[in-house]
């Protein structure tokens, strides 16, 4: 059987069995719509949000961003993962405890005002949309190498398969949906790294392969990329390199930002005690611990294999002709996701860091006039299978798995958009008295309004999956989380402290990013290079979030200590959220 039969049975198999869950778990009510009854299982819970949790950004693009990049790109498993601790241990048993169905909801009750609940609205949309354009950008990616068409089309078939599950099922069909991706998407992630473990260590378990000996070189593995990628004018794989200021400041926004993004918030108000919801974020990150330990290992072996294709005999001798390219470069050039260009006329292909000016003399000596190979980085790990030349039922799962990592996320965050426009917006400030039929109706048709928004900004998105999802975080960071931690730890914070924070940090975090990327991210419109050394304050625009989070603070208290105090049955709110039921005082013996 070839290889697109194979990948047509793999991918269609995946999306039947995802709109079949849908149809048998579609939601009937508001409440099954919103948070899925409330009946749904701890463990049940971990895997969905782990599934929510793991995008096109954990599958596709953070292996390749640490492949191309080495140690100074582990800021996103660091990020990721420590915020789901803080989640954990912070926000999602407090907000499961206030019970309500989005965090707007949330936010406009613990504030006691409707403008805290609309100005919640916007930044979680404004997040949102944000983070969905780096799952379209997935699916796009994907479909189009597996399925062989166009990245629009890829990105056209992807939103029509989000619209027929997630449209109808909403965050009852959506959590079980999800359950049958984070299956499919842990097996094509891991199955891949088994292999190419055991072919280039002789070891099957992925993290153990990045620690031990390259076989065919006798060394360490790490030692050796190092030793291959340096030669080549590029950073060493495992030293630090990047702006440490911004190194952390990136991983405090990740951290936060996790801590804050509504979709994955959402997921706690679906168990039905409020100790389900600690036992979920622990679930989650065991499920979620599946693939980021095996993440840095599928990046370095990834690299590895690339330089070794196009350096076989290594890098002191000519590199491979580009007529006798592999095939996966061959499929993957269709795409045009990755390209090559002879730049000397040699028919070689060379690769190597051609911005490195120490690397210069070595070059020219060499007859090389700029490095000929582009590869994007979100093609890696759907490459992977094809690079190490692994049998073509992996190669298929792999495509159906990138494709449930990309459509597991978007359909979890076009529930919490539309979530907060029919729940929020249309019931909670225009149209209050609207009937639930007339509700969950207009629940389905913002998430179809926001579909397709998300395809037409995934048509054009600002950068790779990961660095357009890291902007999310930034937003979520600055806008969000502050406000909850607020609205869980303080009393003190009344509701025009809560607006005017969100409002600071959602604005000055945007427009800080807009002046970096581009004006609604139109290319070319940016006023400055989003580079440390050409950046407004030195700090690139994915770690903007953080200083964005501490104006949100800082101004927040500020404004509350200049105005009057919160009424006494907020606070008395607060204190029943953060105290456990049935505690009593302490007593002396």
């Amino acid at each position: 059987m070839d290889q697109y039969t194979l990948n047509l049975l793999f991918v269609g198999a995946s999306f039947a069995l995802y709109i079949g869950i849908a149809i048998w778990a579609r939601a009937g009510s508001t409440s099954e719509f919103y948070a899925a009854g409330r009946g749904v299982h701890p463990v049940t819970n971990g895997m969905a949000t782990a599934a929510d949790w793991m995008s096109a950004a954990s599958f596709l693009s953070m292996a390749g961003l640490i492949a191309f990049v080495g140690y100074d790109n582990s800021t996103f498993l660091m990020g990721w993962t420590g915020g789901y601790v803080l989640l954990a241990l912070m926000l999602a048993p407090y907000l499961r405890k206030f019970g309500k169905f989005t965090v707007p909801e949330f936010i406009g009750d613990r504030f006691y005002s409707p403008t805290a609940r609309l100005v919640a609205v916007i930044c979680l949309i404004v997040a949102s949309v944000t983070y969905v354009i780096g799952q379209m950008t997935g699916v796009g990616v994907a479909f189009s190498r597996f399925l062989e068409v166009s990245n629009t089309a890829g990105l056209l078939i992807g939103a029509c398969v989000v619209f027929a599950y997630a449209v109808f099922g909403g965050m009852k069909g959506v959590t079980y949906t999800q359950v049958a991706q984070y299956c499919v998407l842990i097996m094509a992630y891991t199955i891949p790294a088994i292999f190419i473990s055991l072919q280039l260590t002789g070891n099957p378990i992925p993290p153990l392969g990045l620690l031990g000996e390259h076989q065919d070189s006798g060394q360490a593995l790490l030692k050796t990329l190092d030793q291959i990628v340096t030669d080549l004018g590029f950073n060493s794989y495992t030293g630090h390199h990047s702006n440490t200021l911004n190194m952390v400041l990136f991983t405090l926004s990740l951290m936060i930002g996790t801590a804050g993004l509504p979709h994955v918030i959402i997921r706690f108000f679906t168990v039905p005690k409020v100790a389900d919801a600690r036992w979920s974020a622990g679930w989650a990150l065991v499920f979620i611990a599946l693939l980021y330990l095996t993440a840095p290992a599928v990046g370095a072996m990834a690299r590895l294999n690339i330089m070794t294709t196009v350096y076989p005999n290594g890098v002191a001798e000519q590199p491979i002709a580009y007529d006798s390219r592999p095939d996966w470069m061959k499929n993957w050039e269709v795409t045009g996701l990755l390209k090559f260009e002879d730049k000397n006329g040699d028919g070689l292909i060379q690769f190597y860091n051609d911005k490195n000016a120490d690397f210069t003399a070595t070059a020219e000596a060499n007859g090389w006039t700029g490095s000929e190979l582009v590869v994007n980085n979100d093609i890696l790990v759907l490459a992977n299978p094809e690079i190490a030349q692994l049998p073509g039922w992996v190669i298929a799962l792999v495509a159906a798995g990138g494709l449930a990592a990309a459509l597991s996320t978007a359909a979890g965050l076009l529930l919490a958009i539309s979530s907060s426009v029919s729940h929020d917006l249309i019931k909670g400030q225009l149209n209050p008295n609207i009937s639930e039929k007339g509700e969950l109706m207009s629940a389905r048709v913002a998430m179809a309004v926001a579909i397709a928004v998300a395809t037409y900004l995934g048509l054009n998105p600002p950068g790779f999956a990961a660095q357009t999802v890291a902007l999310a975080f930034g937003i979520a960071a600055a806008s969000i989380f502050p406000v909850l931690m607020m609205g869980i730890f303080s009393t003190r914070v009344n509701n025009k402290g809560a607006v005017a924070g969100m409002l600071t940090g959602l604005i000055f975090t945007v427009v800080y990013i807009f002046l970096h990327k581009g004006w609604l991210f139109i290319p070319g419109t940016n006023s400055f290079p989003d580079t440390v050394d050409g950046s407004l304050l030195g700090i690139t625009s994915v770690s903007i979030g953080s200083i964005g989070a501490i104006l949100n603070f800082a101004v927040a208290f500020i404004v509350s200590n200049m105005t009057e105090d919160t009424p006494q049955e907020i606070k008395d709110l607060v204190e029943s959220v953060r105290i456990p039921r049935g505690a009593g005082a302490a007593t002396d013996h």
